[in-house]
């Protein structure tokens, strides 16, 4: 692969701060939207983002993906699992914010990666290095030493961090840009967001319509939450390396799991920390090895062109 000009990647790289960065501090965000619920949140957050996503496709005139995938039916049966997948996630995860589990949501990213490695394992049957099997193992150990912290399985940080690394792998297999996908996916969500929020109209229980215009304004922008840092991530993720967005993704965590501390102030027992310390150690472990095998298959491929470099041409 050819590599990027200095510019490039420097727009790359700020483009992908930007997007962890908003990802990290959206915690602060969802408790500006009470009273309104979780599920009121969420299917505005599905109905704005697609309002937002069709206007900047219009914009950019890309909509003949659109067709294509219309035209076939498998394709479009994964954009539903992946929208329903999403669902969940969203859903799980501004339910915890609002209920005052920053901290256990962060923990659910912070695993992601090692339930993305379990899920590499059983469903696409790939063969982990002995580095890796430590990680998942420590994984192990970081959710019992939490379930022991907790008195009873994390279930939020497993809930968001299975429904994310099974949305990757959607994603994986879809194979689309990030805004269409995102339009895609929420085409297929915004009936049913909103039939729900026509119905909470009907029993005068949708804050949208009676806690005043800043209130309507706030609901409105879940669609720009939602959408803009994906826009970045689009565009770093054409402009800089996998290793170094692999890095970046641990930005959006660390940020959550400061707030909830900091910000938020909820409480961290000493068990809890040392199943946040496993977990970090896991992700080190990760980290390392990500970087070993980058750093060896860059050598067999300057090996390759050297020796390809020196070899006697034939003329024909």
């Amino acid at each position: 692969m050819a590599r990027k000009p200095r510019g490039e990647r420097h727009i790359g790289l700020v483009n992908g701060f930007a997007a962890y960065v908003m990802w990290g501090l959206v915690p602060l965000f969802w408790p500006l939207l009470k009273p309104a619920g979780a599920l009121e949140i969420l299917a505005h957050r599905m109905v704005w983002s697609l309002a937002f996503v069709a206007v900047a496709l219009l914009v950019v005139r890309r909509w003949a993906w659109a067709g294509e995938l219309l035209r076939r039916p498998r394709r479009l049966a994964l954009v539903a699992v992946g929208a329903a997948v999403i669902t969940v996630n969203w859903g799980v995860y501004i339910w915890s914010v609002n209920s005052g589990h920053v901290v256990e949501a962060s923990l659910g990213y912070f695993i992601n990666p090692l339930v993305t490695i379990a899920i590499g394992v059983l469903l696409l049957k790939e063969r982990l290095r002995a580095v890796q099997w430590t990680a998942v193992g420590i994984g192990l150990a970081a959710v019992v030493v939490l379930t022991v912290g907790y008195g009873h399985p994390p279930w939020i940080s497993l809930a968001l961090a299975f429904s994310f690394a099974l949305y990757g792998l959607v994603k994986k297999k879809v194979n689309l840009g990030g805004v269409e996908s995102l339009a895609a996916e929420t085409a297929i969500q915004f009936l049913p967001a909103l039939g729900y929020l026509l119905w909470l109209g009907g029993r005068d229980d949708l804050t949208f319509t009676s806690e005043g215009a800043g209130h309507a304004a706030l609901l409105a922008a879940t669609g720009v939450v939602t959408a803009l840092p994906l826009v970045c991530f689009g565009a770093a993720a054409i402009r800089v390396p996998l290793s170094t967005l692999g890095l970046l993704q641990y930005l959006a965590p660390v940020f959550q799991f400061a707030l909830g501390i900091v910000y938020f102030h909820e409480e961290m027992p000493a068990e809890r920390w040392a199943g946040f310390a496993l977990v970090w150690l896991a992700l080190c472990l990760l980290t390392y090895d990500a970087f070993r095998a980058a750093r060896g298959s860059g050598r067999r491929v300057i090996v390759a062109r050297s020796a390809t470099a020196s070899s006697p041409t034939v003329d024909a």
